[in-house]
């Protein structure tokens, strides 16, 4: 992610000391994202991705890299964190909670074709079916609540025709949240974040699913929607590419049917996965942080979306 925290290997001298890897040989710093400072570490004991997280807590920590090991030993693919000599996952850092995970093989594919998005999806459907029984419960913490108190912050910096968009999305989306076919569908842990970028794979294989610092729980079908949102579009339109979106739903299905509830609630949820992204992006855009290799997202990637989901019927989920 963008550098907020830096840190050098002289740094590390003594804090790696901690960790079952020998002495850190090289450090990097990963110039995307807006959240985390991060960096690709090259210990004695081989390559990992070094984290220090700058608005996740001590506390609210453990939720995601518990989440991380336990799908680890169900055999989703994600990283593994590791521990220190004490057993412990998160270790302060410049007065900061760090962690260290396993490096994924392979690179992201940023040009997804249909067999891409059918890894895509059974293994989202296998990360679901295998977060079930994970017992630490957190809410999604970018979710109804968050756009509430976001969408007055960002609202000044809008024009007349997006900031009625945002207002009356705002008013379709706590409305859906109140109804019966919202309070049916089936919730657990989710990564909520799993865009292209944030998904490792060597060639047609897929190798892992990272990042899971948005990670909370909330319904099942956001995250599907938030998935295809992203890997199933035209990014110049925002206009959902149906050969790609088949793959990944009918993949998805095959290892967790979908439930009349979340075939009715598809299309709204579409458009609720595009507004999170659009106001996160407003914010981040019109109230940035300072940070080493920052470059905020463009929010009218997701305006255009979530206008896109509003206007034209997504393909149907199978059922």
């Amino acid at each position: 992610m963008a550098v907020f925290t830096s840190v050098t290997l002289g740094d590390l001298t003594q804090w790696i000391k901690q960790f079952p890897l020998g002495q850190a040989v090289a450090l990097k710093g990963i110039a995307s994202g807006i959240e985390n400072s991060n960096f690709f570490l090259t210990t004695e004991g081989g390559e990992y991705v070094l984290t220090i997280f700058e608005n996740l807590s001590f506390e609210q920590l453990p939720f995601y890299l518990k989440l991380m090991h336990h799908l680890a030993e169900r055999g989703v693919l994600v990283p593994a964190p590791v521990a220190t000599h004490e057993g412990e996952l998160i270790v302060p850092l410049h007065g900061k909670p760090a962690a260290i995970v396993s490096k994924l093989e392979g690179s992201s594919q940023m040009d997804p074709q249909p067999v891409h998005c059918a890894a895509v999806g059974s293994m989202l459907a296998r990360m679901h079916l295998a977060a079930q029984d994970y017992p630490l419960v957190q809410p999604n913490l970018r979710g109804l609540d968050w756009w509430n108190l976001t969408t007055p912050k960002v609202l000044p910096y809008l024009s007349a025709e997006n900031a009625h968009l945002l207002r009356a999305e705002m008013h379709f989306q706590e409305a859906f949240a109140g109804c019966d076919t919202y309070r049916q569908l089936q919730r657990g842990p989710v990564h909520a974040d799993l865009f292209r970028n944030n998904v490792m794979f060597v060639g047609e294989r897929l190798t892992g699913f990272f990042d899971f610092y948005f990670a909370g729980c909330d319904t099942w079908l956001f995250d599907v929607a938030v998935t295809i949102n992203d890997w199933c579009i035209d990014l110049a339109s925002g206009v959902l590419d149906t050969p790609r979106v088949r793959a990944m739903l009918d993949a998805y299905h095959a290892v967790r049917p979908f439930t009349p509830a979340e075939r009715t609630a598809w299309q709204p949820m579409l458009r609720a996965a595009a507004l999170r992204f659009w106001l996160s992006r407003l914010y981040d855009y019109y109230q940035p942080r300072e940070a080493e290799m920052l470059t905020p997202h463009d929010p009218t990637h997701f305006e255009r979306i979530l206008r896109e989901r509003i206007a034209t019927p997504a393909p149907g989920l199978t059922g």
